[in-house]
């Protein structure tokens, strides 16, 4: 499918009159950026903060091999006090667990001591980010860590080592799943909420201000989220299913008074899609069959959200004391066109089906119907980073018009850190350092090396894995 990519649009009248075909029950007419929405401060679920940028949880696959911090790792938590954003969500993913691991090089908890280091490695890194910016750095701030494991997609070796929360037909055979022998039980999901709970006490002493209690991609917590046929306590009824990330969130709340506990979620999900013959994403299950396996889909009719279950299970949450959500869709590894909207595939994906737009469209869409429904909870947005030079523009008509709290980047902090300082200063965006979502930053991971902008940063550019990663793009025809 061709399409115009966001670049390619001569103004901002153009871009909106496109979103206008795709989506056409968003109103996105631009709106007056003197005074800056985007440097607004905001106080809300508890937390000041000094503008609405958001740097979302990130995995390196850089870490060392007993999951502490390498130099890059430091690097990238260095540049993410260096970008100005009031908000740092997580900033990685920290696996919980060895087995929770979703690469080999994933930060990880092994012990008190080992965690404590690295966390507090990773603060030291941020804070002189700061420092480095001096009276650009926010003056309120709040510093999380995203906590998880990776359930299904899990890879702390070598090759894929699932720990599966039921039994998926399309997603089973994609990592090898022939039996229950992954299935993993009640009591080992016990185990894994008490090292959420330990990871978690970690953090608040080394001084993080808050936890993310990962419910997002695919991975464990959310992957529960649709085990409708799990038999036993954390399975059928959405009680069920989202048991265990409630007693994870109550016993943090317990065990560590004064830490905040967030969540990002996965709001609604896609059913999986594959490459099709003429090259395309197609779905990978037959149109109009019913469709069990997803959370916050229409059983009956899958290509469809049905936003009674993620509604009931924020009001549950909320209820819980958590405030904040970080929203997003699907998974990156069953339908990555929505997930996260590129012009250019990983080397495991797809063309997109449709013009990435729609992804973005359905991003926005989807924060908006929780905001209608939580008018009072802090609501982090994602998808943005696919609308390039024109992300400022569109960010700042949904923080205006109060759909969404905080903007949240992920691949383009990867290669334009500055940007959320560039954007409140009021200079201009230079082109060669904004993201044009080419997936190498995915591609990468996906084929053992190191995560980074290989395109634009010249930290990675000049490695010998972007040779590498070259050599095996070339491979696979990407």
């Amino acid at each position: 499918m061709k399409f115009r990519t966001p670049n390619r649009f001569p103004d901002l009248a153009a871009l909106h009159a496109r979103l206008g075909e795709l989506a056409p029950d968003l109103d996105l007419e631009e709106v007056p950026d003197d005074p800056d929405p985007l440097a607004a401060p905001l106080e809300r679920g508890g937390w000041r903060l000094s503008n609405r940028f958001v740097v979302q949880p990130m995995e390196g696959w850089d870490g060392t091999a007993d999951g502490g911090a390498s130099p890059d790792t430091l690097r990238r938590w260095r540049r993410f006090g260096e970008s100005g954003a009031a908000l740092i969500w997580g900033g990685e993913a920290f696996a919980v667990r060895e087995d929770g691991k979703a690469n080999p090089n994933q930060l990880c908890h092994a012990d008190r001591g080992s965690t404590l280091s690295t966390l507090a490695a990773l603060r030291d890194a941020l804070l002189a980010g700061h420092r480095e910016i001096g009276g650009e750095a926010p003056v309120d701030w709040r510093l999380g860590l995203q906590l998880t494991h990776s359930g299904r997609w899990s890879r702390p070796l070598a090759g894929p080592a699932p720990r599966i929360a039921f039994r998926h037909p399309v997603l089973d055979p994609r990592v090898g799943v022939e039996d229950d022998a992954v299935l993993l039980s009640d009591a080992e999901l016990e185990g894994i909420a008490e090292r959420y709970v330990e990871v978690a006490g970690c953090a608040r002493e080394v001084g993080f201000d808050f936890v993310d209690v990962k419910a997002c991609h695919g991975y464990l917590l959310h992957e529960l989220l649709a085990a409708r046929s799990r038999a036993g306590s954390y399975g059928g009824d959405l009680g069920g299913r989202s048991r265990l990330m409630r007693r994870i969130i109550e016993e943090i709340g317990r065990t560590a008074p004064g830490l905040d506990v967030a969540v990002r979620l996965s709001v609604t999900d896609v059913v999986p899609h594959r490459k099709g013959k003429d090259g395309a994403g197609e779905p990978d299950w037959s149109a109009g069959a019913p469709y069990e396996h997803g959370f916050g889909l229409d059983p009956r009719q899958p290509d469809q959200p049905d936003w009674s279950e993620p509604l009931a299970l924020i009001e549950q949450l909320v209820g819980d004391g958590v405030r904040w959500f970080n929203l997003t869709i699907g998974s990156p590894y069953w339908c990555p066109h929505i997930q996260r909207p590129a012009s250019f595939p990983p080397s495991d994906g797809y063309p997109p089906p449709e013009d990435p737009l729609a992804g973005v469209a359905a991003h926005l869409r989807a924060v908006r119907r929780v905001r209608e429904a939580q008018p009072s909870i802090g609501l982090v947005g994602s998808g943005w980073t696919y609308l390039q030079e024109w992300l400022p523009a569109i960010a700042r008509h949904e923080v205006a018009a109060g759909h969404v709290d905080g903007v949240g980047l992920g691949r383009m902090i990867l290669s334009y850190p500055d940007l959320p300082r560039d954007v409140i200063a009021r200079r201009a965006m230079p082109k060669r350092a904004v993201c044009r979502t080419f997936s190498d930053c995915t591609t990468a991971p996906r084929k053992g090396l190191p995560s980074g902008c290989y395109p634009l940063d010249p930290h990675y550019k000049e490695k010998p894995e972007a040779t590498r990663l070259k050599e095996l793009k070339k491979e696979v025809g990407r």
